[in-house]
């Protein structure tokens, strides 16, 4: 018996070192081979989607969600029946680590090396006047005062949500080739309070090939957040682009909620630019924007403050040192070029 366990052990040391080395090899090929990204992104990965993403599409509820849970506890109970087998313990830990491992690397790792979308897109993205930040910051309060005329910052339909972000982004697809395919729909958490505590608006889960969003989270914030997190079904990890993808997406749509959605984020992201460049300038754009608007910010500013805390903190450096260990070098600072990508489409409008 003792001799059958050991042939067991040395099967699963093998299969983790296996899994781990061709994961390891191609996270490097990818980084130091010139095209390997991009020939993974648009000829491997898209069947990925095609295949897994579909099938999690299957399901109304986000399965990644339930696969986390299955295996937490899975992993209590045999912990505390193997707690006595130190060594086997590690060695069936090392493999679920090895299978998650492999499982990023070839469901998002290589994606990360793929050419960005700001150059696939014929996006110049370089320097900008102030007065170039403050016109953006302009035609963007004037959109969002003109949705507000139109009355639509009533309560988002969930259903709607799911159906309109795949059309969004499949219009979106028909300007921009890279973004054409095929979309699963996104997916609420059923527990979106473990999204809330870490202060996560959404999450692309590679494992499963599923966009996951918070659904406890305003209003306003919940369309832009689909759309960011369906851009990475694509293949765009980067989040500075995928907020700008999610932002064209939205104000593209057909629908009003998106668009506000849309505009809104993207002012946001524009009016805190120009708040570290020409203050006076921010707060007469802040004096232009609809009340109602504010409202909506102030619900929302209202929303994430009630999670601030350690957690968050810890949550935030985690996510600042994955977007690193990714090359983006900026780490969470990566956000803040969304407003160049911006100021780039505007110039070709």
């Amino acid at each position: 018996m003792e001799k059958r366990g050991k042939s067991t052990d040395k099967k699963w040391i093998i299969s983790s070192a296996v899994l781990l080395i061709l994961s390891f090899t191609f996270q490097i090929l990818a980084r130091t081979v010139p095209g390997i990204g991009d020939r993974y992104a648009k000829l491997i990965y898209p069947m990925l989607v095609g295949s897994i993403g579909r099938f999690s599409g299957l399901f109304p509820f986000a399965v990644v969600e339930l696969l986390s849970y299955a295996i937490i506890l899975y992993c209590l109970v045999y912990g505390i029946r193997h707690i006595k087998e130190g060594r086997r313990l590690l060695i069936r830990t090392l493999f679920v680590v090895a299978c998650l491992f492999f499982l990023f690397t070839f469901h998002c790792g290589i994606n990360y090396y793929r050419t960005p979308f700001s150059k696939t897109s014929g996006l110049e993205v370089k320097k900008s006047s102030e007065e170039e930040l403050k016109n953006l910051c302009l035609h963007l309060t004037a959109a969002v005062n003109g949705l507000c005329e139109e009355g639509i910052t009533e309560r988002v339909d969930m259903d709607l949500v799911k159906i309109e972000s795949v059309k969004a982004m499949r219009k979106l697809g028909e300007t921009y080739s890279d973004l054409s395919g095929y979309y699963p729909q996104p997916k609420p958490l059923m527990l979106s309070q473990f999204f809330s505590v870490q202060q996560l608006c959404g999450q692309y889960s590679p494992f499963t090939i599923e966009a996951t969003y918070n659904r406890s989270m305003p209003d306003y914030n919940i369309p832009h957040t689909v759309c960011h997190e369906l851009s990475h079904l694509r293949g765009f990890m980067r989040e500075d682009e995928a907020n700008f993808i999610g932002y064209l997406a939205c104000i593209g749509s057909d629908n009003e909620a998106f668009r506000y959605s849309g505009y809104l984020t993207g002012w946001v992201y524009a009016t805190n630019a120009l708040s570290k460049t020409d203050v006076t300038s921010y707060r007469e754009i802040c004096r232009l924007l609809d009340q109602r608007a504010w409202e909506d910010l102030r619900d929302n500013n209202e929303f994430w403050g009630r999670y601030e805390g350690k957690t968050a903190e810890v949550a935030n450096q985690m996510n600042n040192t994955y977007l690193k260990m990714n090359s983006q070098s900026d780490g969470v600072k990566s956000y803040g070029r969304m407003v160049d990508l911006m100021l780039a489409y505007a110039r070709i409008k």
